[in-house]
């Protein structure tokens, strides 16, 4: 392994088996002119009329979503002055359509800010798992954090939504997270093995020189990784491990480490300089867990800011982008979209296209 890779600056999966567009917000199912967006639902799509609000591709035939008769709900959590649902719909024959979790637009709104969860109660209890979260710090930034289950579906790997609400945004990127956003995590791990992460460190799978000094979000010039277990086939194609000087943030408390996509347009166009946050809206990360031996890919999660979810008026498919190799022998998304569900006032974050490995 090159240096270059060990840095992250071009260690990308290259998957041999595939044809994947290059970039990640490639719209799915139609075709769109460089830096357009793709609205399902909402009038026309490529020129061709629209099926009405809430009835794109994948809704139930006499409209609606997610599609009734086949969806079970997980338990409901309380979120700002309204509340957030997992669900999990499958068809008869038990094949996995969407994972999913379901914002009312109400819960968008009355969020707490940064010196509220600071000053909460709950901060030293395992609130994650109940109604109300739990306020911690995670990325150096006060958060309020939910575990909450998924529907079983045999057929996926995916167990429980670890979701996080980031007043001021989160350290990364180079400053390029630092808007106010929810990081949706869909989970492919137990609870218990994601809650007994703890960071922010080097990864378990990373060796260093101990030079490093991780009580800042700053970069450190005397951090080095000696030496990395880090498992590049599950690496997504088009996305990057966090450069060097930030090693030891990889590794972040209740998640793991984190990867992104390197035509992310908040992040950096190169090394020291700054991101740019106000280009940040959708962005979706893919991240691992591991020990000494090697790491794993354990989380899809899109990172979306509030802005976004209330503005979003539609229906928006995305790529997942897909690994050389994966870590499981079940399906796994192919991708991810945005979703208005205007009969319910709300508007929903889904997992889909689940394809065999």
């Amino acid at each position: 392994m090159t240096d270059d890779e060990a840095n992250g600056g071009a260690n990308r999966a290259r998957n041999t088996t595939r044809s994947r567009e290059a970039n990640r917000r490639a719209v799915l199912r139609g075709a769109a002119a460089a830096g357009a967006a793709v609205v399902w639902g909402s009038g026309s799509v490529a020129g061709r009329p629209g099926g009405g609000r809430g009835n794109g591709p994948g809704g139930a035939p006499g409209g609606g979503f997610p599609p009734k008769g086949i969806t079970s709900y997980g338990r409901s959590v309380d979120l700002g002055s309204g509340s957030v649902r997992t669900f999990t719909t499958e068809t008869p024959s038990g094949e996995p359509k969407y994972h999913g979790v379901e914002f009312d637009r109400a819960a968008l709104e009355g969020l707490p800010d940064a010196g509220d969860l600071k000053d909460a109660d709950n901060r030293d209890e395992d609130d994650k798992y109940q109604a109300g979260g739990q306020a911690t710090e995670v990325h150096f930034k006060q958060s309020l954090q939910f575990f909450v289950p998924f529907p079983d579906a045999e057929l996926t790997p995916f167990t429980f939504l670890g979701l996080n609400w980031n007043p001021g945004g989160h350290f990364g990127g180079a400053g390029a997270w630092l808007k106010p956003h929810f990081d949706v995590h869909f989970h492919m791990l137990d609870p218990a093995r994601v809650d007994a992460v703890e960071g922010p460190r080097l990864p378990p799978y990373d060796t260093g020189n101990e030079e490093y000094e991780p009580d800042s979000p700053a970069p450190d010039p005397d951090g080095e990784v000696t030496e990395t277990n880090f498992d590049y086939d599950q690496l997504p194609e088009g996305y990057a491990r966090s450069p060097e000087p930030v090693a030891d943030q990889r590794y972040i408390t209740d998640m793991g480490e984190h990867t992104a996509p390197a035509d992310a347009p908040e992040l950096p166009d190169g090394p020291g300089e700054p991101g740019t946050p106000e280009a940040f809206d959708n962005t979706l990360i893919q991240g691992f867990v591991g020990d000494a031996e090697t790491s794993r890919l354990a989380f899809v999660e899109p990172m979306i800011t509030r802005e976004f979810l209330r503005e979003f008026d539609g229906n928006e498919t995305y790529e997942v982008p897909q690994p050389q190799a994966y870590p499981h022998d079940r399906q796994h998304p192919t991708e991810y979209g945005v979703r208005d569900v205007a009969s319910k006032d709300a508007v929903t974050v889904v997992l889909g296209g689940f394809e065999q490995v």
